[in-house]
């Protein structure tokens, strides 16, 4: 029961006390339910998503002055808000909701952003998004793509190798020193972006394979809204990529 998304670790469903896995019967996590969940969470961010988009950008393509408010508070307060789910399980019924208006408010700002950059992109890469979600979610429920221990291991391994990049990216950026290459529109940055992309599209497999595991075990129905908010997150990592990657990729014509 490994997965490379944080939220979904491998004690998610064990109590802590006894090590075993925490069963509620009639009460259990539903594959529908969880399905049902994902659903409510992702309308949620496309609610506030939409507010934002709409108060970025002035008439004449600036900036708006509440812009920065929606684009720090949304990422800050997603961030605080996914460690509290993360942290108390149990209070996912209210956290996965809140987590998704508040990064709903920063992908609509960051969404805006490259879309007055470049015309066009969030429309494909909500498209990409999405046309992968459903592609790998065929994939693994036909049996194509099993998340083998082996293949758990690969792609945690280059998830948190991924991660440790963009910790370097943002600590170096405190002192004015840039990575060179991989954030820049070359071959080099592309093809890393590409890297970064099929990384957590697989880990969609991940957490495909994790959910149903929960279910499998009985794990109780509170963690069908941990599950939605795992997958979400996943989620938003790859709809992010995507936008890197095709500005990349645009930035070259």
């Amino acid at each position: 029961m490994r997965s490379g998304n944080p939220a979904l670790s491998d004690s998610t469903f064990l109590d802590l006390g006894s090590g075993a896995v925490v069963s509620r019967g009639a009460g259990a996590m539903t594959l529908n339910g969880t399905v049902n969940k994902t659903g409510l969470l992702l309308l949620l961010a496309v609610l506030t998503a939409a507010f934002a988009w709409n108060h970025t950008l002035t008439d004449t393509g600036e900036l708006a002055s509440g812009a920065r408010l929606y684009l720090w508070g949304g990422l800050i307060g997603g961030f605080v808000l996914a460690m509290v789910t993360i942290f108390k399980k149990t209070w996912a019924p209210v956290s996965a909701p809140l987590y998704a208006l508040a990064e709903g408010l920063f992908l609509g700002t960051i969404s805006a952003i490259y879309e007055a950059r470049f015309e066009g992109i969030v429309f494909q890469a909500v498209l990409l998004t999405f046309g992968t979600l459903f592609a790998l979610l065929f994939a693994y429920r036909s049996g194509l793509i099993r998340a083998t221990e082996n293949f758990k291991l690969g792609v945690v391994a280059a998830t948190g190798g991924i991660a440790l990049v963009y910790l370097a990216t943002i600590v170096l950026g405190f002192f004015n020193i840039s990575i060179p290459f991989i954030h820049e529109s070359g071959l080099i940055g592309i093809g890393f972006s590409l890297f970064v992309v099929v990384i957590a599209a697989l880990n969609l497999v991940l957490d495909f394979d994790f959910i149903e595991s929960g279910v499998d075990a009985g794990a109780p129905k509170y963690m069908e809204w941990y599950g939605a908010f795992g997958l979400m997150v996943t989620l938003v990592w790859l709809y992010i990529e995507f936008l890197r990657l095709l500005s990349k990729l645009q930035s070259r014509n």
